[in-house]
């Protein structure tokens, strides 16, 4: 599993680190630390002796965290470049084959201000690759169970397994979420076609699926989240509507993306 973990040396991004090297594994693991630095001089005099200053610094820093890090025995690069951070860390991502990026924000608040025209929000809709975005306050040792939010869309049936696979992987239980919205309280059908798909390729696979009724897909996220926190939501960017409702400045995404819960989006 190779993971693409954005650095720039603050307490959120060695959290984001702490996830990544949980999730990796200890076989066949291996992160790759990208720090991208971002500044524009006036002179060009500027420029070039503060890029100089810049590097030697995070060449320090990159040192030192893997002398921390060095007991875990996974594989680690590093990678420091000069650009656009989102561009270029979805770039790398993908030519380097990435599994998944881990990237940390800054909490409850610090997710609805990354989510709206942030780096982090750049690289989710540039990104090929899934992405973990890891709140300042969530702790890799107490995450319990990945959870998958579906609206039983055709375009969902391969990032199920994807979630699947990685859940086993990380040693972590696997739970459905479906919100649904209608006035109709019949069973959705896309439930028992989830039912079908796991027991015909996931046998023995135990299967949970929480439904709730709600006006919005938000709310009922929000409603999942209160009972369940140590978990990590999963996404997927291809749900318009659903998407559409995180990013917008309703006073819900506070609700919703409480400081405890990582968010995996998938691309």
């Amino acid at each position: 599993m190779k993971i693409i973990l954005p650095i720039d040396f603050s307490e959120n991004s060695i959290n984001a680190l702490d996830f990544a090297i949980a999730l990796a594994g200890k076989k066949d693991g291996e992160i790759i630390l990208v720090h991208v630095i971002e500044a524009v001089f006036d002179f060009a005099s500027q420029a070039s002796v503060a890029m100089e200053s810049m590097h030697r610094d995070a060449q320090a820093l990159m040192q030192n965290t893997l002398e921390k890090y060095k007991v875990t025995n996974l594989i680690f690069q590093t990678i420091i470049k000069e650009g656009t951070a989102s561009i270029s860390i979805a770039r790398i991502a993908r030519e380097l084959d990435a599994t998944l990026v881990v990237m940390g924000t800054q909490g409850a608040s610090g997710i609805k201000l990354a989510l709206i025209g942030s780096t982090t929000v750049n690289l989710i809709k540039e990104s090929s690759v899934p992405v973990l975005v890891v709140p300042a306050e969530s702790i890799a040792a107490d995450i319990r169970k990945v959870a998958l939010a579906l609206e039983f869309a055709s375009h969902e049936e391969k990032f199920i397994g994807w979630v699947i696979d990685m859940s086993r992987r990380w040693d972590r239980g696997i739970e459905f979420v479906h919100v649904q919205t209608s006035n109709d309280f019949e069973e959705d059908p896309g439930i028992k076609n989830l039912e079908d798909l796991i027991v015909k390729q996931y046998p023995g696979l135990p299967l949970k699926i929480h439904t709730f009724y709600a006006r919005t897909p938000i709310e009922g996220l929000d409603q999942f989240l209160e009972e369940n926190e140590n978990v990590i939501l999963v996404m997927c960017h291809q749900h318009k509507n659903l998407w559409e409702q995180v990013l917008s400045r309703s006073q819900t995404i506070q609700m919703v993306f409480h400081s405890k819960v990582p968010l995996l989006v998938m691309t």
